[in-house]
């Protein structure tokens, strides 16, 4: 969409910055990182990955924010992201959709007023804006706003909706197995790596506790040895002993493998370890 251009807004937030970045070219190309003052590695960073980076030190306020932006004379609709601590990356989709919806200015910011207030009777200077999707006209008319005014001052010519930021709903959505859970994504990994404590402690433990019960069971059921109860007697403690047996495999090739693939992060030259 070479319509669109977007602002993230934010400060040290370089752990984040190439997932936004990925995900934000896929809607566009024209991205610009307004840094409020980072002490981390995000301006380097995001040189590196091709945006353009301006430092803005004012006040955080959406006009003075607008000013900031127009100083670029941006034709295109412009999606503004305040990258904080608030923000999650599964909401960037439906922000995007917001840009389609044809708002000359559309935003959300969280304030400490209740929310039972209308959000268009808010000053700007009372809210700490999330996200601002606005074309060149509502991006000029928020430029000329002052920060005592409130979204109702805004000229009705205007398309304008503002809302509480507030968190998305939590819908249940179908998850795969690599993403269910910690759990489910400890068992993929151990399934698609061939972990020695699958192939071999998993079985062992179920072995050992199988062989366990029945020694507990079985075999205090007997009231004479014999040539059956003999032969039982010896499968339960074969059972348990190949359990154990298992167990102590699967825990020495999973220290082993540590210990090959400590020595070969030391030599450059040595193959990986798919290729042993």
């Amino acid at each position: 969409m070479n319509s669109l251009r977007v602002v993230l807004m934010g400060s040290d937030f370089e752990l984040r910055l190439v997932s936004l970045v990925v995900r934000a070219r896929e809607m566009c190309e024209d991205i610009l990182i307004l840094d409020l003052g980072s002490n981390d590695s995000t301006v380097d960073l995001a040189k590196e990955v091709g945006c353009n980076v301006v430092r803005f030190d004012g006040d955080v306020f959406i006009p003075e924010i607008a000013k900031e932006i127009l100083k670029d004379n941006p034709n295109q609709q412009t999606l503004l992201i305040h990258v904080n601590d608030k923000f999650k990356l599964r909401d960037l989709p439906l922000l995007f959709n917001r840009t389609r919806d044809n708002w000359d200015v559309h935003m959300s910011f969280s304030t400490e007023i209740e929310e039972s207030i209308d959000p268009n009777k808010i000053k700007y200077s009372e809210g700490e804006i999330s996200h601002l999707s606005a074309s060149k006209d509502g991006l000029t008319a928020l430029a000329k706003a002052s920060i005592s005014d409130t979204p109702l001052d805004l000229s009705e010519s205007l398309k304008v909706r503002v809302l509480h930021s507030k968190p998305p709903p939590n819908v249940q959505q179908r998850e795969s197995l690599a993403t269910a859970s910690k759990f489910a994504q400890l068992f993929y990994w151990m399934l698609e790596s061939r972990h020695p404590l699958l192939l071999f402690g998993i079985p062992g433990l179920v072995l050992f506790i199988v062989g366990y019960k029945l020694s507990d069971n079985v075999l205090d059921s007997f009231t004479e040895w014999n040539q059956t109860t003999v032969g039982v007697g010896i499968a339960v403690i074969g059972v348990t002993l190949m359990g154990l047996f298992a167990m102590m495999v699967g825990l020495i090739l999973y220290i082993m493998g540590k210990q090959v693939k400590q020595i070969q992060s030391q030599y450059n030259h040595w193959p990986k370890s798919e290729e042993v």
